[in-house]
């Protein structure tokens, strides 16, 4: 009934609407008359030239298109078959709070018979994990355009400080590292050398989170992803003296090795995951 209702609504025409949900005039007719006695009003005006939408009428539509939305949701999942099977997939830190467990979460309650494993590493060991064969898939940063595989979004590096504090006018400016990085000597350092802002090393880890935390407690500057700043820090621009580390582009790559049902849909859910970032 709430299908008929939506195609009348649109076409103001009875005829027009039972060729469209192939069903007689008659019992179009009576369709959205029993709708119109569930609901307890008038759906509809007549005319002479069809029917248009009662002030009731329009407020049914946007709960019409939301149920049967839901509906079609429904009943895709219920006809679909879950997959199975191992997935094996490579994320870095810098997501593992924001976009990608939303869409693990949801991977794993359409498949629950899919065994789900999860590496969170920095792209260079993703990249030899997926050469050694031990993921199907990884989310990594390309930051020289060498990686081939599917852009999901571009999400520059650049300099982020406190928003309650001013290290970052402070010369020698005290920066945060990662320990162990060729990325960090190659980029991150050399933005600051091009332009000769002089620094020194105050904090040192391995994580991005750890890097985020020497930043809001007001103890360094340091190089993050531009989504992965927190609320309470912000980024230094060019008008602050301070330029991008890099463009990393973020891709998804998948082991040419391994290929499967659930591998493709991790693939699809992580894709639909990233849409709303943008890709430039």
């Amino acid at each position: 009934m709430l299908r008929t209702f939506l195609v009348l609504a649109e076409t103001g025409n009875v005829t027009r609407a039972a060729e469209i949900v192939s069903r007689t005039q008659s019992a179009v007719s009576m369709q959205f008359k029993r709708l119109e006695e569930i609901v307890g009003t008038p759906l509809f005006e007549r005319g002479p030239r069809g029917v248009t939408l009662s002030i009731d009428g329009q407020r049914l539509v946007p709960y019409a298109h939301r149920i049967v939305g839901l509906i079609d949701e429904t009943t895709a999942t219920m006809r679909s078959k879950p997959l199975d099977g191992p997935v094996r997939i490579g994320i870095p830190e810098e997501y593992t709070q924001t976009i990608l467990p939303r869409a693990l979460a949801a991977f794993a309650e359409c498949n629950p018979a899919t065994e789900v494993t999860v590496l969170c590493a920095h792209s260079a060991q993703q990249i030899a994990a997926l050469e050694n064969d031990e993921l199907d898939l990884a989310i990594v940063f390309d930051w020289r355009g060498r990686h081939s595989g599917d852009v999901l979004c571009i999400d520059p590096t650049v300099w982020a400080t406190s928003r309650a504090h001013d290290v970052h006018v402070a010369r020698p400016v005290p920066i945060a590292i990662y320990q162990n990085s060729h990325w960090y000597r190659d980029f991150a350092l050399r933005s600051l050398e091009q332009h000769a802002i002089p620094y020194r090393v105050a904090f040192s880890c391995d994580t991005s989170g750890g890097l985020k935390t020497a930043v809001s407690a007001g103890l360094a500057i340091a190089p993050l992803a531009r989504s992965n700043i927190p609320a309470d820090c912000r980024e230094l621009s060019r008008d602050d003296g301070f330029p991008p580390v890099d463009s990393s582009r973020v891709v998804l790559k998948l082991n040419p090795q391994r290929t499967s049902a659930a591998i493709a849909g991790m693939a699809d859910m992580v894709r639909t995951a990233f849409q709303p970032v943008p890709v430039a």
